[in-house]
């Protein structure tokens, strides 16, 4: 059985439900029983098709399998056939069988399972339920005590390592290569960034280092700085959907109001700044921040800056005006008490 994949012998995709893979091996261990079957191999297929129902059938074991693959499945049965030394063993020639002496011995464990499916939850000899304990299809060894499992194989330590990825490929998402070193052999992995990525966020990559398994990968989001947005949540910067970028403005545009021209990561829009925007003041562009692979849409605030001119710039003239509509009207720091 080494090399097929458990979920092709059942028929099914890997995100197949615990029902569904129920379904499927009632029906082929219906369809495959030797005594209807009557291929040359039809014990090999049973057994096969027992094999790949005991391991997805259980939540850990099919964890381990998805994982690790056949690695695990060797593992697993070794530690198996250690544990069940001693145990009871039945030939198919014994319960109703093709007799024959080249046929393989079944641990209970998996005619008890195999009863469970064709007879709809009753063992051989009573019940599901009744007086022998265990509910259906339990395992039980002699003196009638329940047989303990083989323990998984402990996972693999993972390996951490950290992703540098640009300001823009952290808002829009993209695809970043990683060349890996196993056992002297490199390999060449291909990451997903999904949009709307925050620093410091965790990937998880199963099989980096190998097809057949090995331990998985774990990167470290490193996100780098940008020269004109800054992310933030509010006044905290590095968080949430929404974008700041500064707002240059000059006094004529900030007193006089103007239709300024504002960088987005889609592209430049242009903006209407009103008469008499003071510094500081922000300009929301709604859902025009980060769209994150969730669909959710951050804003993008301008945030006004004036800039005054240099006086070295300014004629005589100019500057006698400047003073002139500075005299009028209130001082700006009047609200603090101060002339």
């Amino acid at each position: 059985m080494a090399g097929r994949d458990y979920y092709q012998v059942l028929g099914l995709s890997r995100s197949a439900t615990p029902d569904e893979i129920r379904k499927a091996y009632r029906k082929l261990a219906r369809e495959k029983h030797p005594d209807v079957n009557k291929a040359t191999d039809a014990q090999k297929q049973f057994t096969e098709i027992q094999h790949a129902y005991d391991i997805l059938s259980d939540e850990q074991k099919r964890k381990m399998y998805d994982q690790y693959g056949e690695a695990y499945i060797s593992g697993a049965r070794g530690e198996a056939a250690s544990a069940g030394r001693g145990g009871p063993h039945v030939r198919w020639s014994n319960v109703g069988g093709q007799p024959g002496a080249g046929a393989p011995d079944f641990d209970m464990d998996d005619l008890s399972s195999m009863f469970e499916a064709m007879f709809g939850g009753r063992a051989a000899g009573g019940a599901a339920g009744g007086a022998s304990g265990g509910g259906p299809g339990a395992a039980r060894g002699r003196g009638g005590k329940p047989r303990r499992a083989a323990e998984p194989e402990p996972e693999t330590e993972p390996v951490r390592h950290d992703l540098h990825i640009s300001f823009m490929t952290a808002v829009k998402g993209g695809t970043e290569t990683l060349q890996l070193q196993s056992e002297g052999a490199k390999r060449t992995v291909e990451v997903n960034i999904p949009a709307g990525i925050h620093d410091g966020a965790t990937l998880r990559i199963r099989n980096a280092f190998s097809k057949q398994g090995g331990p998985e990968l774990l990167l470290t989001v490193r996100v780098g700085g940008h020269s004109v947005f800054q992310r933030g949540e509010g006044l905290q910067l590095g968080k949430g959907n929404d974008l700041f970028v500064d707002l240059p403005l000059n006094m004529a545009e900030a007193t006089l109001g103007a239709v300024v021209t504002v960088p987005t990561p889609d592209g430049n829009v242009e903006v209407t700044v009103p008469p008499g925007t003071a510094s500081g003041k922000r300009l929301r562009l709604k859902g025009k921040g980060i769209r994150s692979a969730g669909g959710e849409a951050g804003d993008l605030y301008a945030v006004i800056k004036i800039i005054p001119p240099k006086a070295d710039d300014l004629t005589a003239d100019e500057k006698e005006v400047l003073r002139g509509i500075s005299s009028r009207g209130t001082s700006p720091r009047a609200s603090m008490g101060i002339e």
